[in-house]
């Protein structure tokens, strides 16, 4: 065989080359959402069978708390940013970065996409960082008020006597303590680190002082930030009456809200095995049986999470594909 004849070793990489990224950026969703189903098809299996069994006009109600989920995170990420944004296509990208919350750790991917929108909307990044940021902590601010509010009205809901094993409050304490204290270390010593982090919060808070000089941006960013939560603990609660779990409603919200700040720092792919766990157990401390509980739970995560995942992926796919995001 003659060199002419050789096959180019340059060929694959110019074929690569001539593939469209956005082509491969619609179908990357659709191949993480198989691979993570594949992982985890032993739960949908178990999920669908106690679905099967469940009273459906409360797991319609679920479902329809989880669909204005969509309608909220919408209304408080218009509030964040003084700009006007698309209405339609904002709500599109806010079912589109559930999706890929899914599939990236500790809201990466609803952060990613809705930055990419805001700077396709013309937003510069400072001001499209500021207002996730502003947006992350509104949300945050909202899901813990909730908390306290129904811990204050529910004083005795959870048993959390047994939640954790005796003695390891202190020391978890402690280790909370020397993070914070490594943090702050970390940004007195490195001067970069800190121009960087006064940079971006100075633009935040100009950012803020703007969405807040006008009432009806308050209104969507701090309604919509307590509205959110709300509507995933009433699907929590709307799935345990679908399935007789012997818990209170409010009892249950209570318990989702617990279950959900105690694992926002756990940095797993929508919180996919940390959640469903965490949600097991304060249901049980709400006074559900365990067999009940799972079921439970189960159940609100194939409604929740994997009942949308596909279209919703799809939906990012053909939002990368329209240059929306």
């Amino acid at each position: 065989m003659t060199a002419a004849h050789l096959p180019d070793p340059r060929g694959g990489r110019r074929l690569l080359r001539r593939l469209p990224l956005r082509q491969v950026l619609c179908l990357a969703p659709i191949v993480l959402v198989t691979v993570i189903a594949v992982q985890h098809r032993s739960v949908l299996v178990e999920g669908f069978g106690h679905l099967r069994t469940a009273s459906w006009p409360w797991l319609l109600a679920a479902g329809g708390a989880t669909c204005l989920t969509w309608v909220a995170a919408a209304v408080t990420r218009q509030g964040a940013v003084v700009q006007p944004l698309p209405k339609r296509r904002l709500l599109a990208t806010q079912f589109a970065a559930g999706a890929a919350n899914h599939l990236l750790p500790t809201g990466l991917g609803s952060s990613a996409v809705n930055l990419r929108f805001m700077a396709v909307c013309g937003i510069p990044l400072a001001r499209s960082s500021a207002a996730v940021a502003l947006y992350l902590l509104a949300e945050s601010v909202g899901r813990v008020g909730l908390l306290a509010a129904l811990l204050i009205a529910f004083p005795h809901a959870l048993r959390v006597g047994g939640l954790l094993p005796a003695g390891t409050l202190g020391p978890l304490l402690l280790i909370a303590g020397a993070l914070l204290a490594v943090a702050a270390g970390v940004l007195v010593l490195v001067r970069r680190l800190r121009t960087a982090v006064w940079s971006f919060l100075h633009s935040a808070l100009g950012e803020a002082r703007s969405v807040h000089t006008r009432p009806s941006r308050a209104l969507a960013l701090w309604g919509g930030s307590l509205a959110f939560p709300a509507l995933q603990a009433a699907g929590l609660a709307a799935v345990g009456r679908a399935l007789d779990l012997p818990v209170a409603p409010a009892h249950m919200a209570l318990a989702y809200l617990a279950a959900t700040v105690a694992v926002a720092l756990v940095p797993t792919p929508g919180g996919l095995g940390s959640v469903e766990a965490a949600l097991i157990v304060a249901l049980v401390a709400a006074g559900g049986p365990v067999a009940v509980a799972t079921a439970v739970v189960l159940a609100y995560r194939i409604i929740t999470v994997w009942v949308p995942l596909v279209p919703g992926a799809l939906t990012l796919g053909a939002l990368v594909r329209l240059k929306v995001i």
